[in-house]
């Protein structure tokens, strides 16, 4: 593996390097993002990426749909200051969250 030494002058060389670029592809989007044909071209990649992983997706929230019930029901009560309530009502659904590493106070 590489190791980079940097003195200060070539720091901020490699800095403002990164942000004149970022700058130029923002005066470019904010120049395109309004004409028809980018709005074409990004539509036709949306659909084009919506189609090519619409199974994937569904497979994967198939997967995880317990998760995900359970992590729904965690922000509804949280909203609604019943955490002793989800934790009473749903012991299952804690243990599962607390299995993806979510730390739920009680």
């Amino acid at each position: 593996m590489t190791s980079f030494d940097y003195n200060e002058e070539q720091l901020n060389k490699i800095i403002n390097s990164y942000k004149n670029k970022r700058e130029k592809e923002k005066e470019r989007y904010e120049r395109i993002k309004n004409t028809e044909e980018y709005k074409a071209e990004n539509r036709e990649r949306a659909r084009i990426h919506y189609e090519k992983y619409k199974e994937e997706k569904k497979e994967h929230y198939h997967n995880n749909k317990e998760f995900f019930q359970a992590r729904n029901s965690y922000y509804y009560y949280r909203k609604r200051n019943n955490l002793k309530k989800f934790i009473e009502k749903f012991p299952e659904r804690v243990e599962l969250l607390e299995n993806h590493g979510f730390i739920i106070p009680i």
